[in-house]
């Protein structure tokens, strides 16, 4: 696995540093830009780097931070505790998202990102996540692609593919997605 030089200049001026144990971009955005990029699970200073999928588009972690001050993660924990089946597609992610970081380097910890199993901690791993895997592997991170895309229709065929699956192809809305502290900002 690698990273070009060029990949990694982009990523470096969307971050404002230089990326840290990129091994591939793992999500490029419709307009070609890196968007996800796989981290090693080590840091080249040996730090352990649990994150796999880190989100490095200012324009998709912008509105992950909008969505998290909205409330979308507040709602998405008390579904989360309601829905069995939701817990259970949740609970698969983090499995998988453990065993394709394991097959890299096993940390020998059960921690994986973003709150997986059984807490929503952060839209910034799960929208890195779903990107990265495709909109079948992390239903609640699909949902928060979904989300960023309603809410910003800008990012629709930009930064998140136009054939995304809406809120509403999910069985949710943006109005339902954010709690009664949330608005729409």
């Amino acid at each position: 696995m690698s990273v070009s030089d060029k990949d990694l200049e982009t990523m470096s001026r969307q971050l404002g540093r230089e990326p840290r144990g990129a091994l591939e971009v793992s999500y490029r955005t419709p307009d070609g830009q890196p968007a996800v990029v796989k981290t090693a699970p080590r840091l080249p200073d040996g730090t352990p780097f649990p994150t796999l999928y880190y989100l490095t588009d200012p324009r998709l972690t912008a509105e992950a931070s909008r969505l998290e001050v909205a409330g979308v993660m507040r709602t998405m924990q008390d579904r989360l505790g309601r829905d069995t089946a939701l817990a259970a597609d949740y609970l698969a992610a983090h499995e998988h998202y453990l065993a394709e970081r394991n097959a890299i380097e096993d940390l020998g910890t059960g921690f994986s990102g973003g709150g997986m199993p059984d807490r929503v901690k952060c839209l910034h791993v799960l929208i890195a996540y779903a990107l990265a895997e495709g909109p079948a592997r992390v239903r609640l991170g699909t949902e928060a692609v979904a989300l960023a895309a309603a809410n910003n229709p800008k990012l629709s065929g930009t930064a998140i593919p136009r054939d995304w699956p809406t809120p509403e192809d999910l069985g949710t809305s943006v109005a339902e997605a954010f709690d009664e502290e949330g608005a729409l900002r």
